[in-house]
């Protein structure tokens, strides 16, 4: 499973990063990196969740 962030659409909420810490983060700037280019198995549902709970809908799953 691959995540990605809509750098254009991410307004910083940060709710991923509270969400799955271990595959988000939040740049110097405030928006939201992913920290692995494959999210592991044992954190898919996190990041699936952190997907489901974006307000900008800036997270896609590939």
């Amino acid at each position: 499973m691959k995540v990605t962030v809509d750098a254009q659409r991410c307004q910083g909420h940060a709710r991923c990063a509270l969400i799955a810490p271990d595959v988000f983060d939040i740049d110097d700037e405030g928006y939201a990196t992913v920290l692995c280019a494959v999210v592991p198995a044992e954190l898919e549902d996190r990041a699936r969740r952190a997907v489901t709970n974006c307000p900008e809908g800036a997270i896609t799953v590939d």
